[in-house]
């Protein structure tokens, strides 16, 4: 039998196998369902979708389950970015936001995610509960529907576009002012995404000079998968050496993460990113409230937190957790290692198109590339070398690691001996010099994640390879 998981950012399958047109309208009449006990439906739902394939097609059928439960429907017009349909969610005081997207998963897959009235990731309980409804649906439940054109002249569907609001938002939190002072050279990737049309619009708005590549609709994302990391953006640090450009900016499948190249064609890190970024929000923003972290994520977060009289909050890996203090406690800074971000004023969502419009107001307040940015910071606060190892196994295999992963407690590694076990999720070796390793398994794909951090890339390539062999990886 079917069973449909909220992983650590929505219900996620392969098309035509298990993510049919019957079982997104299963899981459309669970959310409808779960609305109507916590007394949201009459605020409605928005409904946006990807550049996947069939994902408008996916989205109507959601629309059509849940017009038939009386719930007015906000249907976008076009494919939009994750953080858009959240952003929607506010300015239209919503009820919660359904979005069609696998995100940067491969072209096989599609997903659902679900975000709730406060315009952020869905927290377990809230996923918890929409499971429950989807399982009684499952198990005989029934499944309402409306005609759609009905729906229209019933007034419970509407099809919106909020595109020059969500821009205006943006260029309110961007520091406008110093994109006058120097124009940048500005290469674009939206990987076929949903996120085409956002940053080049924003960045001519600043004056910047916009090149943009994989700027249309592709359902199989040119061969690959639409996730900005390294292996992937070739392309794109072939096109900032052809057009002299001063950075490269590239969004996942459905804009909520970023990933970014230099001047001279290098791959820059997220966890470099965000530490970057922290240091440029401290000299340019009065606001100062604490920043919030994934487990995952750089501890050079920390260093500059501390030695500025900010506090660090740690969560388990999952920008839901992130979104949640973010709310909480009003944070100035929220931000994953696998390019999730987002700021104080903004939506608790991650947002990969205000991220890159960051790093770049970063550079023309600096008048520095990110090469003279990262040494001026190392040489402030110390070096800091990272790693992610996404290691793909058997269903079989994942459970065999991760049992022994569970009975792994040693001593030292790499001769360094361990200062603290951290279980926050999965297994976190801190040692004693600050380096630290996290093992932990992917709560979406067949995918086991290695998370090293040392000072130096000697000692980081000595813990990988003795966890490696540990764990008969």
């Amino acid at each position: 039998m079917l069973q449909i998981k909220f992983g650590t950012d929505g219900w996620r399958a392969i098309i035509a196998k298990d993510f049919t047109c019957e079982n997104c309208q299963v899981v459309a009449q669970g959310i409808a369902n779960y609305l109507n006990n916590v007394n949201l439906n009459k605020k409605g739902v928005i409904i946006g979708y990807d550049n996947r394939f069939m994902s408008k097609d996916f989205a109507e059928e959601c629309a059509r389950v849940l017009v038939g439960n009386g719930i007015k429907v906000m249907l976008f017009k076009r494919a939009v970015p994750t953080p858009i349909a959240a952003f929607a969610t506010r300015i239209k005081e919503a009820g919660g936001a359904m979005i069609v997207t696998a995100s940067h998963n491969p072209p096989e897959y599609n997903g659902i995610k679900f975000i709730p009235d406060y315009a952020g990731p869905a927290m377990p309980e809230v996923t918890d509960s929409i499971e429950g409804e989807v399982n009684k649906v499952l198990n005989g439940g029934k499944v309402y529907r409306l005609n759609l054109e009905e729906a229209v002249q019933l007034d419970i569907l509407e099809r919106i576009d909020i595109d020059q609001q969500y821009i205006n938002h943006v260029l309110k939190i961007l520091k406008t002012e110093f994109f006058k002072e120097k124009k940048l050279r500005v290469v674009v990737n939206p990987m076929y995404g949903a996120g085409i049309g956002y940053l080049d619009k924003v960045l001519n708005v600043l004056d910047c000079e916009v090149k943009t590549i994989n700027n249309y609709r592709d359902v199989l994302f040119g061969g690959s998968m639409p996730e900005p990391i390294e292996p992937i953006l070739n392309d794109l640090k072939r096109a900032v050496i052809s057009y002299k450009a001063d950075i490269g900016l590239a969004l996942d499948g459905d804009a909520d993460r970023f990933g970014i190249v230099d001047d001279k064609g290098d791959f820059v890190s997220a966890n470099r990113i965000m530490y970057l970024l922290l240091d440029h929000l401290i000299k340019t923003r009065s606001f100062r409230g604490p920043i919030c972290r994934s487990i995952a994520t750089t501890h050079m977060l920390d260093r500059i937190a501390r030695r500025n009289g900010i506090d660090v909050i740690e969560t388990p890996v999952g920008f839901k957790y992130i979104g949640d203090i973010m709310r909480q406690k009003g944070c100035m800074l929220g931000a994953e290692e696998s390019g999730g971000l987002s700021i104080f004023g903004h939506i608790p969502e991650k947002d990969g198109i205000l991220a890159c419009l960051m790093v770049v107001e970063m550079l023309v307040y600096s008048g520095k590339t990110l090469t003279e940015l990262s040494e001026e910071l190392n040489a402030d606060y110390g070096n800091l070398v990272s790693e992610r190892l996404d290691i793909r196994v058997s269903q079989q295999d994942k459970k065999q690691i991760m049992g022994l992963l569970a009975d792994y407690r040693p001593d030292s590694l790499n001769g360094i001996k361990v200062e603290s076990n951290n279980n926050l999720e999965e297994n976190k070796i801190v040692l004693v010099d600050g380096s630290w390793v996290l093992i932990r398994a992917s709560g979406t794909e067949p995918v086991v994640r290695i998370y090293i951090e040392a000072n130096d890339t000697e000692k980081m390539e000595g813990i990988k390879a003795e966890v490696l062999k540990a764990l008969g990886l």
